[in-house]
């Protein structure tokens, strides 16, 4: 078993099963890049403030490269006795160079090494989720500029309401999704707020380190401001949690709706046989298991929020040995959500539309019955007439098994002479959504310059970070 880091204070061995308890090697490999890079900056702060030779410093920078690069070819492996990340990179660092790998650690602890590790692979991970969630608009917006025309009917407590398109509800998600990637890009510009190497154990140190040096070259804005706080802060990883909880909030509505438009009661659209299953002994089915599974996931990414806000409530200033728990709930929910990311975008890149099944939903569920009292009161009835009588006239349609739009004029001009040949144009399906040319609504034009204005914000953030 590799050397304990902090053996010197004690006399008897640690059981085997405390090390085993106290390992964090498993999930915090995961930072083992990001802790080299933090190590090489380290280190050539060191030398400029001539705390280490400049001899030492360029033999610990070939170190790190020799073990990033004998990991990356597999010579080297990690080595799941370690006791973390941390330790596994300093042993072989000191076994490669000597004396130069033990002289690394000066004024610097663990806890401020572990808090700035995980800032940064927070950072590379939460780029990881925004760039998928910009695919996954993209082709929201693809799909929505294919449907414009697509009349279906729009719900209020699932029950056909108003009409309204396929393209329009499509672009209500993909501005939801426009709103969690600014949550993730909010929630990145404060964890690169501030560097917390420096911090030390907790009182900072007596080393004449360059703080502002180590926070510029780690790509910080600047050190922080208080070493109590910058080694036990946590809340960067509750914040991105809770960013990437709303995120799966999204995903699972959106899951719900095609969980619902692909059953044979709507039958709005047809999935891909690559992203269904079937049945063991049913064998006409097609399940949407992908949507299925992230409704279902999201209680997981919740699940690690929830972890991360009990984990952190009731803990005193500064680092305890609670705080390892973070590691594996903040990864929990990027893998979880990167997952669903990655199977729900080609699952509706590859999703067909069913537009004839869309408008024959939207004709039987009289959703143009606001349309037909507006016209009624556009004739000069007082509204509240114009709704009495045009419930009236759903009423007797429904016995009649009709609809609306079937209605001759003299069977118009029964509830009312204020109807004249026009009305047919008025609650015509098309037109009531052309019709609605408020701000948002579900015109075509509108459709068009929201898939217009999702797309710039894409092509900015995808500009911003063209150098990523």
């Amino acid at each position: 078993m590799p050397e304990q880091l902090w053996k010197g204070r004690f006399a008897k061995a640690v059981d085997p099963r405390v090390n085993d308890f106290n390992s964090s090697i498993r999930f915090d490999q995961r930072m083992i890049e990001q802790d080299m890079r933090g190590s090489a900056v380290h280190a050539a702060m060191l030398a400029k403030q001539g705390i280490i030779s400049q001899a030492d410093c360029d033999a610990i920078q070939q170190g790190l490269a020799s073990i990033a690069a004998d990991l990356q070819s597999g010579a080297l492996a990690i080595d799941p006795a370690a006791e973390d990340v941390h330790t596994f990179v300093e042993q072989p660092l000191t076994a490669r160079i000597g004396d130069a790998g033990k002289r690394l650690h000066a004024g610097r602890s663990r806890n401020d090494q572990g808090a700035r590790d995980l800032r940064l692979t927070l950072r590379d991970e939460s780029l990881a989720l925004q760039k998928q969630i910009v695919e996954l608009v993209r082709v929201l917006c693809k799909k929505a500029g294919e449907n414009t025309a697509s009349v279906m009917p729009g719900y209020t407590h699932l029950q056909r309401a108003q009409p309204i398109t396929f393209g329009h509800a499509l672009m209500a998600y993909a501005f939801m999704l426009l709103r969690d990637l600014e949550r993730f890009e909010d929630a990145t510009c404060r964890m690169d707020s501030q560097c917390p190497l420096g911090s030390g154990a907790l009182a900072g140190t007596t080393y004449p380190l360059d703080r502002e040096y180590t926070a510029q070259n780690l790509g910080f804005f600047a050190p922080c401001e208080n070493s109590l706080d910058g080694v036990s802060d946590r809340d960067f990883c509750i914040e991105l949690a809770a960013a990437m909880s709303i995120c799966m909030m999204h995903l699972s509505r959106l899951s719900e709706e095609i969980i619902l438009w692909c059953s044979w009661e709507f039958k709005f659209i047809e999935l891909d046989d690559a992203f269904t299953t079937g049945s063991s002994i049913m064998p006409q089915k097609k399940n949407p298991d992908v949507t299925e599974l992230i409704r279902g996931k999201t209680g997981r990414v919740y699940g690690d929020l929830n972890t991360l806000l009990v984990m952190m409530k009731g803990l005193p200033l500064a680092y305890n040995k609670d705080m390892q728990e973070d590691k594996e709930a903040v990864f929990d929910a990027v893998d979880t959500l990167s997952l669903c990311l990655g199977t729900i975008t080609p699952m509706l890149a590859t999703m067909t539309t069913l537009p004839e099944n869309m408008r024959n939903a939207a004709a039987k569920g009289f959703i143009n019955a606001t349309d037909c009292a507006d016209y009624l009161t556009k004739k000069g009835m007082p509204f509240r007439d114009a709704y009495k009588l045009t419930g009236q006239m759903v009423s007797d349609c429904i016995a009649a098994g009709t609809v609306l739009e079937q209605l001759t004029m003299e069977q118009f001009r029964a509830y009312s002479p204020l109807f004249e040949p026009d009305v047919l144009q008025a609650i015509d399906l098309t037109n009531c959504c052309e019709g609605r040319k408020s701000y948002g609504g579900p015109t075509a034009m509108s459709v068009q310059k929201q898939i217009a204005d999702a797309s710039a914000v894409l092509n900015d953030w995808e500009e911003a970070h063209a150098e990523v």
